[in-house]
């Protein structure tokens, strides 16, 4: 009996022994393992994940180094996004004054931009001996700026912080830049105040048969010859009006059937006469009228007369700019807006009565084919003849008028078509019978406080002409040649019209090198005149 308890008990001391001996075992498995994971989590052991058994049979395939960038699982994608995490725990680390910490993330930070930029410049991918040792030390620097004091609320705090503060300074830097561009586009380049200067000179100068020929001119039975074709500019700007002169009668087949409807505003008026008298325009018939004839054209008749004379739609333009009722957008604070010229293509029915079809032209475009063709198209009893922009999303209606305005959002379609000023084909005998200048001032009368759009003429246009505009083919007028934009060869090559619309005009320092030529063709520049004001 006591023989058989002894060997019980060596029996269970024998079991202990091998569970004792598993369960060591099983611990040292556990403590492997767990250890094998913790160095996967180290940052000094950083995942770099690559297959590195072929490297050393055949070398790296040459890559294209975006795509080496954005691929999910190379070495470049690793380093930009430790790249970028590293810069801003430099800004954080900067603003609690740990500065020995921020100059060895920039350090890192540079190292990197080393790297990435030799990669690019060879065209092959990153291997892993380059990176293994700038990643393990930029994520070492990382965990221990996370470990320092920089927790998640306060990594968040300070990058909203900077982040609000870049935006900020790129919306100035911005706005600056369009203002300058602006200031540039608007400003009287100095050759051409040069050549009003010499015009109007000569006009004060002028013997009397010069002025009587240009009272001839405005006598002349072909202003009012419906059998003719006719066309009408609304500008201040001598050269650019002889150029879209020269560049239409030099296309035409038959120029002498050409009537051009030039008006400008008192200042320029003497200067425009007198280069219109002393240049050729192989026969065409031309009119210069000043805009302060009109005296119909006034507060109590035309809104917008009334609104450009108001002295609160002026400090809204032109006011102080620390003034609250100030529009702080660069692109309101632009002359052309409070220019009557500009406003004055809604008024042509009043202006030319006697007339039944005129094509209105922008004076930054030049024309490269026989516009005549125009008069003849088929309206279908619009009013409004126009090259449709919506081939791109932001030129439809939406983009332009304020839709949450209930007024504009139960009348009209946010996704209607819009359409391009600029070269137009005006059936005036529809436009009489649709009241088109009436629906005009209607407009104008509810935009009093600019709630219904904030500037231009092309808004009040788009709700005047809604559903009297008659698409065009769009080779007849091309635009975008005043931005710095591509514009496609093809499209310039075919367009009858092509358009600078934008503030690089063809007249200025600014203007773009690849699209000026079209417009110098035009110009007469072996004019004395030009010639002394350009080398002046």
């Amino acid at each position: 009996m006591r023989r058989r308890r002894v060997a019980r008990r060596r029996l269970l001391s024998w079991i202990w022994l091998l569970l004792a001996s598993f369960s060591v075992a099983g611990l040292v498995l556990f403590m492997v393992q767990h250890r094998h994971h913790h160095q996967q989590q180290d940052p000094s052991q950083l995942i770099l994940e690559r297959d590195t058994s072929t490297e050393d049979v055949s070398p790296p395939p040459r890559l294209n180094f975006t795509e080496e960038v954005t691929s999910a699982s190379s070495f470049a994608r690793q380093l930009g996004e430790q790249m970028t995490l590293a810069k801003a725990y430099v800004f954080i680390a900067k603003e609690h004054n740990n500065l020995h910490l921020a100059w060895e993330l920039t350090s890192k930070i540079r190292s990197c931009q080393l790297l990435l930029s030799k990669a690019a410049m060879r065209g092959q991918p990153i291997s892993l001996d380059e990176a293994k040792p700038i990643v393990t030390g930029l994520s070492t620097l990382i965990y221990k700026a996370q470990d320092v004091h920089y927790d998640i609320a306060t990594t968040l705090m300070t990058m909203k912080s900077h982040i609000q503060s870049l935006e900020e300074r790129a919306s100035a830097a911005t706005v600056q830049t369009t203002l300058f561009a602006q200031s540039v586009a608007e400003a009287l380049p100095k050759s051409l105040h040069c050549l009003m200067v010499k015009l109007t000179s000569d006009w004060l100068t002028e013997q009397p048969s010069r002025r009587g020929l240009a009272e001839e001119n405005r006598n002349s039975p072909r202003l009012v010859d419906n059998n003719l074709y006719h066309f009408c500019i609304f500008t201040d700007n001598v050269i650019a009006a002889s150029v879209v002169v020269n560049s239409t009668v030099s296309n035409a087949d038959h120029p002498k059937q050409l009537v051009f409807h030039i008006v400008t505003n008192q200042v320029s008026y003497k200067a425009m006469q007198a280069w219109f008298l002393g240049n050729d325009f192989k026969g065409s018939a031309i009119e210069i009228r000043s805009l302060e004839e009109f005296s119909w054209l006034n507060a109590s008749y035309s809104p917008v007369v009334k609104q450009l004379l108001d002295t609160d739609s002026r400090a809204y333009y032109f006011g102080d700019q620390t003034s609250q009722e100030t529009n702080p957008e660069p692109k309101v604070r632009n002359p052309k807006y409070l220019s009557l010229l500009n406003h004055l293509r809604f008024y042509i029915p009043e202006i030319y009565p006697q007339l039944e079809k005129i094509v209105f032209l922008d004076d930054d475009v030049v024309v490269q084919k026989d516009l005549t063709p125009l008069f003849s198209l088929d309206l279908h009893g619009n009013v409004n003849g126009a090259v449709e922009t919506c081939l791109e999303a932001f030129h439809r209606y939406y983009k332009y008028l304020n839709f949450s305005n209930p007024l504009i959002s139960s009348k009209f379609d946010p996704q209607a078509c819009g359409w391009a000023f600029g070269m137009n084909v005006f059936d005036l005998v529809a436009w009489r019978k649709a009241n088109a200048t009436a629906r005009y001032h209607y407009w104008q009368e509810q935009n009093v406080e600019r709630t219904l759009w904030k500037l231009g003429t092309l808004p009040p246009g788009l709700l005047a002409f809604y559903g009297l505009t008659e698409p065009l083919d769009r080779r007849w007028h091309v635009l975008g040649l005043g931005y710095d934009v591509n514009v496609d060869n093809r499209l310039i090559e075919t367009a009858a019209v092509i358009h600078y619309n934008g503030n690089m005009k063809p007249w200025l320092k600014l203007a773009i090198g690849r699209y000026k030529p079209f417009w110098l063709r035009f110009l007469n520049s072996s004019h004395p005149y030009l010639q002394d004001c350009v080398t002046a």
